[in-house]
């Protein structure tokens, strides 16, 4: 039953991550929001989940990984009331951030309660297959589900499957959970946690500031100076700490850092090339939000259908084997988006997205295990928040970056394309000004003079916007072959026995990791 609540209470916290996203047109007209705003909607969730989750992870060891577990759920299901109820898009935003707050509590409670309940490393995998694929599902149903409302109803009620699920499970936890955790010898570390905050803060927000900015911009430089200052002194607060909220010597587990790095740089290319391919879906073939939804799931479905099996393939060969062929499929898959064109139909751009769904399938779950398995069981929550801590500065970073990647390189190539179109100087011109002027969502509503002038318009933005997508794909593509090779080095292939991590006799906040996963 533990293993059960851990999986729905990840598919509720990832159920509005990409759902949210695919109804931001509809949002936009119904509440009249301006790009900036319409991108707060979504960086409202990503900025508290980011910030808060190595806080969470600690309070989880400190109180309770039960009463984060249900606090968080509250919290998650209060978020989406607001929004579900909110009058203009600040409301949203608010609510969003809730939701975000509740997803921090959420995503460290999660892995913890599953290493609590599963010692054994292999079941430990298996359940941790389970919990991706959860998340995988929430990822996969969000867009889906949100599509088929807003083609029948108002934009509100997207948040309702959200709160209604939460509600049931923060229920059945409260009386089906076993309490695990409550170390009253686990100090709170008051200044690591403000300084974690701080350090995340600034980061995100340089990245979205910059990403709408300008990178050059005084609120981004600030922000990522106040970032850089941040990680340094919580780095010096940690290791002179007596009871630090990330013992830094968790990295001296080659198989934890090479696990925290991989983590970052897929959720990073994944995440930020599944934006770029529903922006082309939407801007380039202007498919509908059910249209976006039902087209990812060859991307997002792939993780549910392969997650069950990863955790035995795991066993049965070994995480860092599993993981390294997961990058390698999904780089390959990721510079197979590099294939697509202006007119590319759905049915091969589903195939080449679904190679780098497989590949990512594979990868995130060994992720995971190998970075929970690199820690004493003291250190789960720590561990896990510090995993999902990594896994949200990836998703966050990713939009941000290649999104300002769409924009810079959409924009570069319009031209050429323009004069090649046929179109008269003074067409040329309207187009590109409207483009620079609103952004690359212009492509949504370009029309010109004539209906074939408007063709010739689309044709020329669709082969630009077209041009910078395979930019896009080649970032994240390389990413990934980059993180492989990083896995290779640092966790290696070769099948190693389980070990039983003796820390009962160390004090948690004193415990030196030992590599389980380390497979070098």
């Amino acid at each position: 039953m533990t293993i059960l609540l851990a999986c729905l209470g990840v598919f509720a916290a990832y159920l509005p991550v990409v759902g949210v996203s695919v109804a931001l047109p509809v949002i936009q007209r119904a509440l009249d929001a301006s790009t900036v705003e319409l991108q707060w909607v979504t960086d409202a969730f990503i900025l508290p989940t980011a910030a808060l989750l190595l806080t969470c992870g600690v309070l989880g060891e400190r109180y309770g990984r039960k009463k984060v577990y249900t606090a968080g759920l509250t919290l998650f299901c209060l978020g989406s009331l607001v929004c579900l109820l909110a009058p203009n898009v600040a409301l949203v935003c608010v609510g969003q951030a809730l939701t975000g707050v509740g997803a921090a509590a959420l995503l460290p409670a999660t892995l913890a309660l599953i290493n609590h309940v599963c010692p054994d490393h292999g079941r430990r995998a298996r359940a941790i297959a389970l919990w991706t694929a959860s998340l995988g599902l929430g990822l996969t149903l969000g867009p889906v589900i949100n599509g088929v409302i807003v083609e029948h109803l108002s934009w509100r009620w997207i948040f309702l499957p959200a709160l209604v699920i939460g509600a049931v499970v923060a229920v059945v936890g409260i009386f089906l959970l076993e309490e695990t955790g409550a170390s009253r010898t686990r100090h709170l570390d008051v200044p690591g946690q403000l300084l974690a905050v701080v350090a995340i803060t600034g980061l995100v927000y340089g990245v979205i500031e910059g990403g709408s900015a300008g990178w050059t911009t005084p609120k981004a430089l600030v922000a990522f100076v106040v970032a850089a200052a941040g990680f340094l002194a919580f780095v010096l607060v940690e290791l002179r700490s007596p009871a630090p909220m990330l013992d830094m010597r968790l990295f001296a587990s080659r198989g934890f850092s090479g696990a925290a790095f991989i983590m970052a740089a897929t959720l990073f290319a994944q995440v930020g090339l599944v934006f770029a391919v529903s922006e082309y879906f939407g801007l380039v073939h202007h498919a509908s939000t059910l249209d976006i939804g039902l087209r990812l799931l060859a991307l997002n479905g792939i993780t549910v259908l392969v997650g069950p099996f990863v955790g035995r393939l795991m066993n049965r060969t070994s995480p860092g084997l599993v993981l390294i062929t997961g990058l390698v499929v999904g780089g390959v898959g990721a510079l197979g988006v590099c294939l697509f064109h202006a007119s590319t139909d759905t049915t091969t751009a589903a195939l080449l997205i679904a190679v780098l769904g497989t590949g990512i399938a594979l990868a995130i779950a060994p992720i995971t295990t190998i970075a929970m398995n690199s820690v004493p069981r003291e250190l789960a929550g720590t561990a896990g928040a510090a995993n999902s801590a990594l896994r949200q500065i990836g998703s966050a970073l990713g939009p941000a970056v290649f999104g300002a990647v769409l924009t810079d390189r959409t924009l570069a190539a319009l031209p050429g394309h323009l004069a090649a179109s046929g179109l008269n100087p003074a067409a040329q011109g309207k187009v590109e000004g409207l483009v620079s002027h609103v952004g690359i969502q212009a492509g949504a509503f370009l029309r010109l003079d004539t209906p074939a002038a408007t063709g010739q318009a689309m044709s020329a933005y669709g082969a630009s916007f077209t041009d910078a997508l395979h930019v896009c794909a080649l970032i994240s593509g390389f990413g990934l072959l980059v993180a492989a090779g990083v896995g290779l080095v640092l966790i290696g292939v070769r099948r190693q026995a389980p070990q039983q991590v003796a820390a009962a006799s160390v004090p948690a906040q004193a415990a030196v990791p030992v590599a389980v996963a380390d497979e070098s």
